[in-house]
């Protein structure tokens, strides 16, 4: 088990509704401190999430509830980051919430929030080495565990022997592109060793970022005479890089490719044949829970969660809350719909409204 690892120290699912309240907290600044709550968005490239869902529910959230916050976006931009954070310090957040870039800047952040005060949440990412009060995410494992199965029932359904897969992992500093690899290496590792599947190329990809992916996954295709049959691809922008270039060698819908964040893109792709399948991670729910861990910090209080994740380098427990994952097909597209995570007009646009109908979205 590669370092960075993080793991489950308590099972059981979470939902807000299930914080356990505590009593006031003297290190929270107490009650009459004025609730404000600064959020740190990671960048607006590696998945539109950030963006379009994100920062949506945590404003929902914190305006419904009263409490002030601000939420920007570092644009993957490590300098700005920390910018950023100091500034809203300056500005008198009382709580602040970060998807870390890298565990190296987010610590940075998070240890200079803790001596002047200011509480601190881990959103999505983990901060190895960090000090927040909580992590709160989606079973990151299991995200990956949910792609490797994906691809193998993809790949079955395909009837294809011995395929060679091509990986396209996250951004290695990304703990999270971690957990996922772990996820759905456990599940491919077996058809390995039985000589079932072969190993093909396998790469991380930097900052998650779409046009590296492009270029990485041609040279791959170029690397293996076009043989490659499947595609573990960590996130639907990493996916749509490689379908563009399967395109180009019209392979596009004969080798499998999978995906994670249910985002539009992914999911045309999947109506459309070209990519095997997506992870759905109801955003809503992790940012309600977040919002609530926040705003309650803010006024004073310290709510229980009844989870806990090892943070191996900090050598320590971190209250979590972590959500549970689900595998979205063309035949169940419609669930997220129906969330509310994406409306059917932007899904169904133009030449999807046929697919859209055909997968039963109405």
């Amino acid at each position: 088990m590669r370092r960075g690892i993080l793991t489950i120290a308590t099972v059981g699912l979470l939902t807000t509704g299930g914080l356990a309240a505590c009593s006031d907290d003297p290190d929270t600044g107490g009650e009459n401190a004025k609730p404000k709550i600064g959020v740190i968005l990671p960048d607006s490239a590696s998945s539109d999430r950030w963006e379009t869902a994100d920062r949506k529910y945590l404003k929902e959230a914190f305006d419904a509830a009263g409490v002030e916050s601000i939420i920007q976006n570092a644009q993957n931009d490590k300098t700005q980051f920390q910018t950023i954070a100091e500034q809203m310090m300056t500005d008198g957040v009382n709580v602040l919430m970060i998807v870390n870039l890298d565990s190296g800047t987010g610590k940075a952040v998070l240890d200079k929030a803790k001596s002047q005060g200011v509480l601190t949440i881990d959103y999505d990412r983990l901060t190895l080495g960090g000090s927040a009060e909580y992590y709160v995410s989606f079973d990151n494992e299991k995200v990956g565990q949910l792609q490797g199965e994906g691809l193998v029932k993809c790949l079955t359904e395909k009837n294809v022997q011995n395929p060679v897969i091509a990986t396209l992992n996250g951004a290695e500093t990304d703990n999270n592109a971690t957990l996922f690899k772990n996820g759905y290496e456990g599940v491919l590792k077996a058809k390995y060793d039985a000589k079932e599947y072969v190993k093909g190329p396998d790469q991380w990809v930097p900052g998650w970022d779409g046009a590296q992916a492009s270029t990485i996954f041609e040279q791959m295709l170029t690397q293996q005479n076009g043989k490659i049959d499947g595609v573990l691809a960590a996130n639907d922008t990493l996916g749509n890089s490689a379908i563009s270039t399967l395109k180009k060698n019209k392979l596009n819908g004969k080798v499998p490719v999978t995906g994670q964040d249910a985002s539009t893109q992914g999911l045309q792709n999947i109506l459309a044949g070209d990519q095997c399948m997506t992870v759905y991670k109801a955003v809503k729910q992790e940012a309600d829970a977040a919002a609530e861990l926040a705003i309650a910090l803010a006024k004073g209080e310290r709510k229980q969660t009844s989870q806990t994740v090892k943070d191996p380098q900090g050598n320590r427990d971190v209250p979590a809350v972590l959500l549970e994952p689900k595998a979205i097909y063309k035949d169940n597209v419609k669930d997220v719909v129906a969330d509310g995570y994406v409306t059917k007009e932007e899904l169904c646009a133009d030449n999807f409204a046929t697919l859209c109908a055909e997968a039963g979205i109405s």
